[in-house]
């Protein structure tokens, strides 16, 4: 059985939400344990995800790039990358903002590099955009259109109804790939 870690930094619940719907993805592909990790809970033992065949991570953009509580997170895994702890992992990223662009793509290149830095291998969004064939813009496919890594955006209300169900369903999506994609390499 192969594991991701789903690590994350929610400040009001919508990065979380989106996290669950990966996490919904992920668990629809055979022989995968995922588990949800905030960046809040692993500050002491950031060590915990080496044991994880997968990692996905996620923060929202604020102010063109990740929080300062995930910034934190990555730091610390300083002691991870001296040892080289992460080579080889599948990884991959996403972020949510309030707005369309909001910057996004620059959380996902941090998120990039922070795992290139540690010798991982990403894994992208392939979902193609739906609107183009006619599909209602809320309701489409990587609406967005973000292959680096999953976007999506939130409106200011309850993570539960903030999203548009295009991008929950992208979400989900983003999560089987990478299961699904874990799950080809052989190890």
């Amino acid at each position: 059985m192969k594991s991701i870690a789903i690590i994350y930094h929610s400040r009001q619940g919508h990065t979380q939400f989106i996290a669950e719907q990966i996490q919904i993805g992920a668990a629809q592909v055979e022989n995968i344990q995922i588990d949800l990790f905030t960046a809040e809970s692993l500050m002491a033992h950031p060590d915990l995800i080496t044991q994880y065949d997968g990692l996905i991570w996620g923060s929202p953009t604020y102010l063109g790039g990740v929080s300062g509580i995930f910034k934190q997170l990555m730091d610390l895994t300083g002691p991870l990358w001296k040892k080289q702890s992460l080579k080889g992992k599948l990884s991959a990223g996403f972020t949510v903002s309030s707005l369309p662009a909001g910057d996004k793509q620059s959380t996902l290149i941090s998120l990039f590099t922070f795992c290139m830095q540690h010798g991982m291998i990403w894994i992208g969004n392939p979902v193609l955009p739906e609107q183009h064939q006619g599909v209602p813009y809320t309701q489409a496919l990587n609406r967005l259109g973000s292959w680096s890594g999953l976007m999506a955006q939130a409106e200011h209300q309850s993570a539960a109804n903030a999203f548009d169900f295009g991008d929950i369903k992208t979400a989900q999506l983003f999560g089987q790939n990478f299961a699904l994609n874990l799950n080809a390499i052989q190890r």
